[in-house]
């Protein structure tokens, strides 16, 4: 045997059109609404429209002899087999969580609760048939809004006697990891900057393009629970944890899926409901939820008040942060919802190099929609919070907030750096980011336009926003995940199987709704054991195919998961080697492998691994002691999370007159360590930039005063469309992680985490020399009209802060009498 050296280019680093598209685009799909199983019912939920009640009785009696209706079932009908919806991160020990059923048997705490379910041979008949089920309601008093909860007045939950679910502290003192945040905020108070500002977070709706969708078939051995999760694995855990069911014998299946955000990373109401019944009836059963049901009970993301105070030198070094958050959950505590807060305790502090910070967080129950991870989670709340603060920092000593984040930010050459919240970056570079970022934005260009229609008196007003952003993604490792009483692990697992005729396939635990996995692994399996990218399958979302996974958020499915694919790759390589070595018939020392083939050092004699596999699966001639197979599995648990970062920069045109806002520009460069395929990056990031200008233009879900969710339809909650958007300019810096083998940070979740703040920041930019310097988000015209009316409106022709010299170690500093001793006027 020869070895020939016809290496192909390698995949990682190269665009390729997904995989799965051809499927996804062409209507082969294999959506869970798309099940028809022999015999299938259909369910419809009887839904509360009050916030907070009593259920005094449900007649079922005109339902059950409607057309085509196999049962209706109540709370009390399913008590003993329904379950319970889980909470998996209690936060502290002392943690209120209300038991959150399935279906309500004596009172709902939000409207959209389930009080009845409905089987019919049609999903028509049993939507029909819902509408004639009789809830007699004796309605309560419903808290809505979290600063009234907190004062204890009127109870979500009754029976728990207080709103407050758990309060929790990061202090850098109490830890060593950082100073005295009070000493720092007492001492500028005397001589230096104290800034304190309350930001809000808007309640939003993950808005996934398909609504969540279950089948269930309990007629085989094994119970199949087909659903559009993004956790088959830990779907699969709830079921055997609380319904009583032996694990084993529960399979469960995500097909292809529309889409998460965060939003299908639950165990749901109606996941529990269609087990039940389908159990109860001994039929396959299939709900499929309508938007305006997803709307309401689906959860809800973000919905925080964030009170922040930073203290600072007069030159605007920065000296300490102290973050007090309020934080609503809903009517429960949801799967990770009580701990999504928390996230942003390592976050707030960004890239800044903080002396001092404490971090408190106050969770409260309200009877709106639970909330739970929103892409982000977390970590979009910190980022703004702290990224709108160093733009109020850098209008406090009247620099350009490009040279404040300059003077504060950690320097390329002190990574690996501890942050005063305990975290270790292991890489980065923020000055090489943000100047390909000025470069590519023309700053100092647009600047100069700025002082030019603000000294002309420009009824529209241009504004400058900037964010400089760093994000924990993989959400891991298990220890840190045990140490804050979250109830999994942080690793995930894959399985290479080498099939006899020289195909691959690649089980993953990692379960994709749209990122690209079977592209992106393809492209990593390709590399690793030098095969063609056409012949790797990528297996996933199926329990029984992927027994072992900890599923797809966090951005974590390639840090996490990728890593296991790469460990399992090598694993088949070293299994491989001693049988390279008894077919060349030399010394397994003596054995390299590169671009697929095993050759013997110093020699041309070579053999491929797919010629391995085959031989393996012959077992005709192996050596003594050796198994007939190279299959491989690897389980990953990371030491870190990744570290990605970036700057992005919005301008955007302010009418004063009207309150109308206009995109003009958007740059973003953003370093996620090593990028596997270019084309699946810039779309994951224009996806998640719209996410993130659509809170700061236009999302918001909105109650009334009766708890009614008023922005229940893409009629009322405003989701942008490719004709409000601009074309976004989005380019990379590279500093690979040191924490996982291919050097990879994550995506996923970084242009929603940057964008908001940077367009919040452009917006209160260009108007506030009008005497503004915040907005609530959104910023519709209707609010961005109405602070300039409240600011008098007058345009005072204030000077633009000069753009100070960048990566300029020796510029001297503004004067630090632009500064005033203190900040605080809201």
């Amino acid at each position: 045997m020869t070895a020939v050296d016809d290496r192909p280019a390698l995949e990682v680093g190269k665009d390729r059109r997904r995989k799965e598209d051809a499927r996804l685009i062409t209507g082969r799909t294999r959506w869970t609404d798309n099940m028809v199983l022999p015999g299938m019912l259909h369910l419809a939920m009887v839904r509360s429209p009050f916030a907070h009640a009593n259920i005094q009785n449900v007649d079922t009696s005109a339902a059950q002899g409607a057309p085509g209706v196999v049962g209706v079932f109540t709370g009390k009908d399913l008590a003993d087999t329904q379950g319970v919806n889980i909470n998996a991160w209690p936060i502290t020990a002392d943690q209120k969580t209300p038991t959150h059923l399935p279906v309500c048997i004596e009172r709902v705490a939000c409207a959209g609760e389930i009080v009845a379910v409905v089987v019919a041979r049609s999903a028509a008949q049993a939507r029909d048939a819902a509408e004639l089920v009789d809830v007699d309601y004796e309605e309560l008093p419903a808290v809505l809004d979290m600063k009234e909860a907190i004062k204890d007045e009127v109870l979500a939950h009754p029976d728990l006697g207080t709103n407050k679910s758990a309060f929790w502290r990061l202090d850098s003192a109490e830890q060593g990891s950082g100073g005295d945040v009070e000493e720092a905020i007492a001492k500028a108070r005397e001589g230096g900057i104290v800034i304190e500002r309350e930001y809000r977070q808007q309640r939003l709706v993950p808005a996934f393009m398909e609504p969540r969708s279950t089948v269930v078939d309990p007629t085989g051995d094994q119970m199949v629970v087909w659903s559009a999760t993004q956790v088959p694995h830990i779907l699969r855990f709830a079921i055997a944890a609380t319904m009583g069911i032996q694990e084993s014998k529960i399979r469960v299946v995500a097909p292809d899926v529309g889409g998460g955000f965060g939003g299908k990373l639950q165990t749901t109401p109606e996941e529990f409901a269609t087990i039940a019944v389908a159990r109860r009836l001994g039929k396959p059963c299939k709900y499929t939820e309508t938007r305006s049901e997803s709307m309401v009970s689906a959860h809800h993301g973000r919905d925080q008040w964030q009170k922040l105070t930073l203290s600072a030198e007069k030159d605007g070094t920065v000296t300490g942060l102290k973050v007090e958050l309020l934080a609503d959950l809903g009517a429960y505590v949801a799967i990770v919802g009580g701990g999504v807060p928390v996230l942003g305790a390592w976050m707030f502090n960004a890239i800044y190099k903080f002396p001092a910070y404490q971090f408190n967080c106050q969770t409260v129950l309200t009877n709106k929609t639970w909330v739970d991870a929103y892409r982000g989670a977390g970590r979009p709340e910190a980022t703004y919070g702290i990224e709108r603060l160093m733009d109020e920092l850098a209008a406090e000593v009247g620099v350009d907030p490009i040279a404040i984040r300059e003077k504060n930010w950690i320097t390329k050459d002190e990574f690996p750096f501890t942050t005063v919240a305990g975290m270790t970056y292991d890489s980065g570079n923020y000055e090489a980011a943000t100047e390909k970022a000025l470069e590519l934005f023309g700053y100092d260009e647009l600047r100069a336009e700025q002082k030019r229609r603000r000294e002309a008196g420009d009824p529209v007003q241009l504004g400058l926003g900037v964010s400089t952003f760093t994000e924990m993604c993989g959400l891991a490792p298990s220890r840190v995940l045990g140490s804050l009483s979250y109830g999994a692990g942080g690793w995930e697992s894959a399985s290479i199987r080498m099939l006899a005729t020289g195909t691959v396939e690649v089980v993953s635990g990692a379960t994709p709704h749209g990122q690209g996995h079977e592209t992106a692994w393809s492209q990593i399996v390709a590399d690793r054991l030098g095969i063609p990218f056409e012949n790797v399958e990528v297996l996933h979302g199926d329990t029984q195919t992927a027994p072992k996974g900890m599923d797809t958020y966090g951005s974590r499915s390639l840090v996490v998961g990728g890593e296991a694919i790469v460990r399992a790759a090598d694993k088949v390589i070293e299994k491989a080697r001693p049988i390279a070595a008894h077919m060349l018939e030399a010394s397994v020392d003596d054995i390299e492998f590169s671009a697929g083939q095993f050759t013997v050092r110093g020699t041309d004699k070579g053999v491929g691994i797919t010629d391995i596999a085959l031989a393996t699966f012959a077992a005709h001639d192996l050596p003594d002691g050796v198994e007939p197979s190279i299959d491989a599995d690897a389980t990953f648990d990371p030491v870190n999370f990744s570290f990605p970062h970036g700057t992005h920069l919005c301008a955007m045109e302010v009418d004063t007159e009207t309150g109308a806002t206009t995109m003009r520009k958007y740059v973003c460069v953003d370093d996620i360590g090593t990028i596997i395929n270019p084309l699946i990056v810039e779309g994951q990031m224009h996806g998640g930039l719209v996410q993130g200008i659509a809170q700061a233009l236009w999302e918001g879900a909105e109650y009334d005063e009766q708890g009614t969710l008023v922005s229940g339809s893409f009629v009322d909650y405003t989701l942008p469309t490719a004709a409000d958007t601009i074309s976004y300019v989005s380019e990379h810096t590279t500093s690979p992680s040191t924490t996982n083998t291919l050097g990879t940070k994550g995506v996923g979740e970084a242009g929603t985490i940057a964008s908001t703040p940077a367009v919040v920041n452009a917006i209160v930019d260009a108007v506030r020399h009008l005497g503004i310097n915040d907005i609530q988000m959104p910023c519709t015209p209707e609010r961005v009209w109405k602070a300039i009316q409240s600011a008098g409106g007058t345009q005072d022709a204030a000077p633009v802060a000069e753009a100070q010299p960048h990566f300029d170690e020796g510029a001297p500093n503004q004067d630090p009498a632009a500064g005033t001793t203190d900040g605080a006027a809201q």
